[in-house]
């Protein structure tokens, strides 16, 4: 799907917008909007097909979490070595987007596949996101093997039972 430059200038507007006025603890209190940053990722992947987009959005991204640890009213607390997994993770999502967009046809056809690739993308996140966070942050104890596989199947609650964070939640 061939979007002219202009269409893409739009998009990635709205896109970098929509990041900023979700990113969890910075903007969005007013209504608590959700967070958008995974779907930003992989509609970039998808509609934006310059390759500086990835390294643009990850730094925005990162320059909202700076501002807000710094300026704002945002927590150091996620701000530990797990940090840098944000960027494989990110990237999974951006690389899942850019490769559904040359499977894409307009069909139900394609709907099997974008729903694969946003389950195993997303999953793959999850697990570099969060995982690293309970293995590497440091604010974590006794995090066992199935507690690690438990967190990387999509944060269950259960595992709190065998692991408790150290500082503020």
């Amino acid at each position: 799907m061939e979007l002219s430059n202009r269409i893409q200038l739009l998009i990635g507007t709205a896109l970098v917008f929509l990041l900023i006025a979700t990113r969890e603890y910075h903007f969005a209190t007013w209504h608590n909007l959700p967070g958008a940053s995974w779907a930003v990722f992989f509609l970039a992947g998808f509609y934006l097909k310059p390759k500086w987009v990835l390294p643009a959005l990850l730094l925005v991204a990162w320059l909202i979490d700076f501002s807000a640890f710094n300026w704002g009213s945002g927590s150091d607390y996620c701000l530990t070595p797990a940090y840098l997994f944000l960027l494989p993770a990110y990237s999974i999502l951006w690389f899942s987007g850019f490769w559904f967009s040359k499977q894409y046809r307009f069909s139900f056809k394609s709907l099997p596949t974008l729903i694969m690739t946003i389950l195993v993308s997303a999953f793959i996140c999850e697990l570099l996101s969060s995982g690293s966070f309970y293995l590497f942050s440091g604010r974590c104890h006794r995090l066992s093997g199935v507690a690690s596989l438990l967190l990387g199947l999509g944060r269950v609650r259960l595992v709190a039972k065998w692991r408790r964070p150290v500082g503020p939640r």
